[in-house]
């Protein structure tokens, strides 16, 4: 099981740090991603960790949104910095059995059940 916290209302330009916290199982070894939806619209990529601490961004998350990982905690975490409007989702933390590097939904077995974050203007 999955467990996202940190979510929240933000202002725009302003920080959060997603935390996935992985429950009955130990992170190490696989390979740990970050998605978001808006309503309407398909579960997007946001980042990607893997068992190797190799990183995968989106376009948009590039050079703003830090992805990590702590296996001694279980826990993958996202940072997020200069966050905008447009950064409004639902967060979804995902996890998969294979180490290496995914960023589409379908190669992620286990979900958590989302976090809201929200970005003011």
């Amino acid at each position: 099981q999955l467990v996202e916290s940190g979510g929240g209302f933000v202002q725009a330009g302003g920080s959060l740090r997603l935390s996935c916290a992985a429950s009955g199982r130990t992170f190490r070894g696989f390979g740990g991603g970050w998605f978001r939806q808006v309503p309407g619209k398909e579960r997007e990529f946001v980042a990607a960790v893997s068992a190797a601490t190799a990183t995968l961004y989106s376009d948009s998350a590039k050079g703003r949104f830090t992805i990590s990982r702590d296996d001694a905690k279980n826990t993958v975490y996202l940072q997020m910095d200069g966050l905008s409007v447009e950064d409004t989702a639902v967060y979804y933390c995902a996890a998969r059995p294979q180490g290496g590097l995914g960023n589409r939904p379908h190669e992620f077995y286990y979900w958590g059940q989302g976090t809201q974050v929200t970005v003011s203007s």
